[in-house]
């Protein structure tokens, strides 16, 4: 083939590939664009400016966690909110906005994310994340609380509960597990075929590793990407993508995207190793609600009912049309759900309450016994 000829074919590939990569920017920008310009619900929400008031845990490791508590001082019973994978404390705006005038909450960064320190990858696992949360709880809960756990967030709940299971019952009353899994995530389907399925998991932890090793170049891409990140995620993670508020996207995207390329992969091996299914047995102590959307492929809802099977009194609901980030896509829905733990929690401290009563008055009479004889004699 004469040269020239060659340098025409080629000059034509380039020529064809620039274009398409131009038409698909063009596109992108098109689909972004229409999807901003429609009615958007939560456009005025006030996003990320919730605030408590701030305080730093520092872990039995020497981790300055970053924290805020919120609520009145002196409420009976706490609500503890421990956040997911990639986000912060911020991710849960709408349950403290619901919240905050009734109970004392308490919202904490995990370790690498939001505010809190970084720490060597050695140190991000699940269990460190559990003996955290003993910590934050210790500092930060005078009394009674309950547990607020997503995604990871529930894995940190369960790993409390493995390591210190005394707390369940006495300290700890309730807990909620939104959108996780007690195990066996490494074999999530993500909704592909199994063989495909099977590949991705294969090649995910040496690319997270790669990535996680030019994590300040990834992070520079990752910033001028936003706009593949916002269509990526509305269509991952909300489970009805053409009616979620792209203010709320965009909010759970910045949560993403300020999360550096090292931490999520210095966790993501804890994630796909993580196993605790041994440790739901503390959790039938308390009641407990598990909640997941029936659409969320990252923890699918057979996650959802293999704890609730290892929890024979736990309430399991399941958000129709919901995805991962169900607390976000369905706040009603889920508070609806966090309130009827607490009224569980508040009718089972009654119900302990006034059994401690009674047994009090089988040996002792009942109370202002002596008063009384003393009046009728």
């Amino acid at each position: 083939m004469p040269a020239r000829r060659r340098v025409g074919i080629a000059g034509a590939v380039v020529g064809a590939t620039s274009a398409s990569v131009a038409a698909a920017a063009l596109a992108k920008r098109y689909a972004v664009g229409r999807i901003r310009l429609r009615p958007d619900t939560a456009a005025s929400e006030p996003f990320g400016e919730l605030r408590g008031r701030a305080t730093t845990v520092r872990t039995s490791d020497g981790v300055e966690l970053h924290a805020e508590v919120d609520g009145p001082e002196d409420a009976p019973l706490t609500v503890v909110f421990c956040h997911g994978y990639t986000l912060n404390l911020d991710s849960w705006h709408y349950q403290r906005r619901h919240l905050r005038d009734s109970c004392r909450l308490v919202f904490w960064d995990q370790r690498c994310h939001g505010r809190s320190t970084r720490t060597p990858a050695e140190d991000c696992t699940i269990d460190r994340l559990g003996a955290d949360l003993a910590d934050v709880i210790e500092a930060l809960v005078p009394g009674p609380c309950v547990l607020i756990g997503h995604s990871m967030g529930g894995m940190t709940v369960m790993a409390l509960a493995e390591s210190h299971p005394e707390l369940f019952g006495d300290k700890i009353r309730g807990v909620a597990l939104i959108s996780t899994s007690a195990g066996r995530l490494a074999e999530v389907t993500l909704g592909l075929p199994a063989l495909i399925s099977k590949a991705v998991h294969w090649a995910a932890t040496p690319t997270v590793s790669l990535l996680g090793r030019r994590a300040a170049l990834v992070d520079r891409g990752r910033q001028a990407g936003s706009d593949v990140a916002f269509l990526m995620l509305r269509y991952l993670g909300f489970g009805d993508a053409t009616a979620v508020s792209p203010t709320v996207v965009d909010f759970a995207e910045s949560m993403i995207r300020s999360t550096p390329t090292d931490v999520i992969a210095d966790f993501y091996p804890a994630l796909m190793s993580h196993d605790k299914l041994a440790a739901l047995d503390v959790l039938d102590r308390v009641p407990t609600e598990i909640i997941v959307g029936d659409k969320d492929w990252l923890t699918p809802p057979d996650h959802s009912r293999s704890i609730n099977a290892g929890l024979p009194s736990a309430r399991l609901t399941e958000v129709k049309g919901a995805s991962h980030l169900v607390l976000l896509e369905r706040p009603a829905e889920v508070n609806e759900a966090i309130g009827e733990l607490l009224k569980r929690v508040q009718d089972t401290g009654a119900a302990g309450a006034a059994e401690g009563i009674e047994n009090l008055e089988e040996t002792t009479g009942p109370p202002g016994g002596a008063a009384v004889a003393e009046e009728s004699g």
